[in-house]
């Protein structure tokens, strides 16, 4: 889907047409990747905050590939939490596994009363550039 010489990907949900958005979208060198659950391919969401985090990366990593671009790419990540400490205490026990310099990518952790799924824990929202 291209418009105004923007490039969509989606992960084909339910949700993705119910509520009327992309995934993913690159307009000139930028990347935006919508806030991502931790739920595999079938939709189903992982158990708990680490596992949570560990898949919305992985679904990040992907969507990301189908631009050609890795996590290297990323510039800046917004962490919306349902609990704070247990979403710092995964995001600094994995930080090297999802970025290979932390320390190059601007971070924010947001704590929330809800998100979008029953049970969801985390959504992570990424900026990266070409």
């Amino acid at each position: 889907m291209s418009q105004e010489n923007k490039t969509a990907e989606g992960f084909g949900m339910p949700w993705e047409d119910v509520y009327g958005y992309a995934q993913a979208v690159k307009k000139g060198n930028t990347v935006w990747i919508s806030g991502q659950l931790g739920h595999n391919e079938k939709g189903e969401l992982a158990e708990g905050m680490e596992a949570q985090m560990i898949q919305s990366y992985a679904n990040i990593k992907e969507l990301l590939s189908r631009f050609e671009l890795t996590m290297d790419n990323v510039v800046e990540e917004v962490i919306y939490a349902m609990d704070m400490t247990t979403a710092f205490e995964a995001r600094k026990n994995f930080k090297t596994d999802f970025y290979s310099n932390p320390k190059l990518v601007a971070s924010s952790m947001i704590g929330v009363s809800g998100l979008a799924l029953p049970g969801q824990l985390v959504e992570i929202k990424i900026i990266a550039t070409v």
